[in-house]
């Protein structure tokens, strides 16, 4: 099954100092029919603009993935965890039994753009931790990078559930493939360019795919395109 969801048919939030997409249910945006996918909760796409952002709030049971994809992020929290994170760099913060935290944009003249993700944990109860990751851009080119795994690797974030979130910039007129395991899920959201996938389906900036029963996937690109794509449970 493919269902495509394209970038302006997401619920979009206006505060003035933070514009807001929203992928899946969340805030005062409510539809039963999309609170999840798998384990995967929220995809919110932030905009915050100079010296403004989140302050200090609780989570509780919950995988929290930022990826910062233009300017500046800084993270404080609870534990006494602080970073500032550009593009090139991964935070993830497990809330397990409690953590307070905030996310603000430290530049006084940028404003940051960063995807948060959202994941229910493998099980509850977990000790609230946070991750600060760095991998190489280079990377990126023509395949897919991991950035985010419950399986440990070099400039990889180690996260408690089963699941992988892949990177890649992909060339214009350049095609990988991903096999999918039976029983998987995958969520397929584009950055940046255009991508078709096995021929038949093409998404454009913002959109994206949730796929499941599909033994491959050729993604080919029409421009030059940047893309996150996460394998599921």
């Amino acid at each position: 099954m493919f269902e495509l969801y394209k970038a302006g048919d997401r619920y979009t939030a206006n505060h003035g100092w933070l514009k807001s997409n929203f992928s899946f249910s969340f805030a005062e945006y409510y539809d039963p029919n999309n609170l999840q996918f798998g384990p995967m909760r929220v995809l919110n796409d932030d905009i915050v603009q100079p010296l403004r952002g989140f302050g200090a709030h609780p989570h509780r049971e919950m995988e929290i993935v930022s990826i910062v994809l233009k300017g500046q992020l800084k993270h404080e929290d609870s534990t006494g965890e602080t970073a500032i994170t550009t593009f090139g760099g991964i935070q993830r913060m497990s809330a397990g039994t409690g953590v307070v935290h905030s996310e603000v944009n430290p530049s006084a003249t940028e404003e940051v753009n960063f995807l948060q993700l959202w994941f229910l944990p493998e099980k509850n109860g977990l000790t609230p931790s946070y991750e600060r990751t760095e991998f190489d851009t280079n990377r990126l080119k023509n395949q897919l990078l991991p950035v985010v795994s419950k399986q440990r690797g070099e400039q990889t974030a180690y996260i408690h559930q089963d699941l992988t979130i892949y990177l890649s910039d992909l060339d214009k007129g350049k095609e990988i493939s991903l096999q999918q395991e039976q029983g998987r899920r995958i969520f397929f959201f584009v950055i940046e360019g255009e991508v078709t996938i096995n021929g038949e389906w093409t998404l454009s900036k913002r959109d994206s795919a949730r796929i499941t029963e599909l033994p491959e996937l050729k993604i080919a690109a029409n421009a030059d395109a940047r893309f996150m794509l996460i394998d599921l449970p």
